[in-house]
């Protein structure tokens, strides 16, 4: 993906390759969490995710959904992000047992800004990448819930993969949410480019890894 959406970076901001390597490091240390079974694997995934997520907020938020406090200014919205992310890193060591449930809590707000985005956009392809992320977090969330609080339901039917298959989706769903927020931030920071969604490796294949293409080039006033 750093290299797919590598043009839009250029033209939008080279935070998102920053954005892009947490990704990586959540994988890691997701894998080292998942080995070890240890304290420190657990809040280095833990903290990953909610710096991904800080970063994500600082990129793509429309400055709409700003607190009206910031009268719409990315960089203090951005040391607010930064603030609020540093403290809850150091209360995520006070209580580690909730980390998880809070992380996933963050969902609500990022539906609540995606359902509005639905109702304002006729663009299908927008849409079309709202619908398909929501059901793709819907069901890793069910997975997610279902190994929680029914782990020995499924040992009793000897299916214990509800964990891994959360993996897989929320994994994938992460492209199409960025595909997502970066649409939806165009209509606002980019008003002069045409954003095209495309597919690697082909946009005919039934499943592919979604991109932005910036087609437009800036229009004179």
């Amino acid at each position: 993906m750093m290299f797919l959406m590598h043009p839009y970076a250029q033209k939008r901001s080279r935070c998102i390759y920053g954005t892009l390597v947490l990704f990586m490091v959540i994988g890691l240390f997701s894998m080292y969490f998942h080995m070890t079974l240890s304290f420190l694997g657990q809040l280095l995934d833990e903290i990953a995710i909610l710096w991904l997520l800080a970063s994500s907020y600082s990129i793509w938020m429309p400055r709409c959904y700003f607190p009206t406090f910031l009268a719409g200014n990315r960089s203090q919205f951005t040391c607010l992000v930064i603030a609020t992310t540093m403290i809850s890193t150091f209360l995520s060591f006070l209580k580690p047992t909730v980390n998880a449930y809070a992380l996933n809590s963050i969902a609500i707000h990022i539906l609540y800004i995606v359902y509005q985005e639905y109702r304002k956009t006729s663009n299908k392809e927008l849409r079309h990448l709202i619908e398909v992320s929501v059901v793709l977090w819907a069901c890793a969330l069910t997975s997610w819930i279902s190994d929680r609080f029914f782990c020995s339901f499924w040992q009793r039917i000897n299916f214990s993969y509800l964990h891994s298959i959360w993996h897989v989706l929320i994994s994938v769903t992460f492209p199409y949410g960025m595909v997502t927020m970066a649409l939806v931030d165009a209509n606002y920071e980019m008003p002069d480019q045409t954003l095209k969604v495309r597919y690697w490796p082909q946009d005919t294949w039934p499943v592919g890894l979604p991109y932005v293409e910036v087609q437009g080039d800036d229009k004179s006033c």
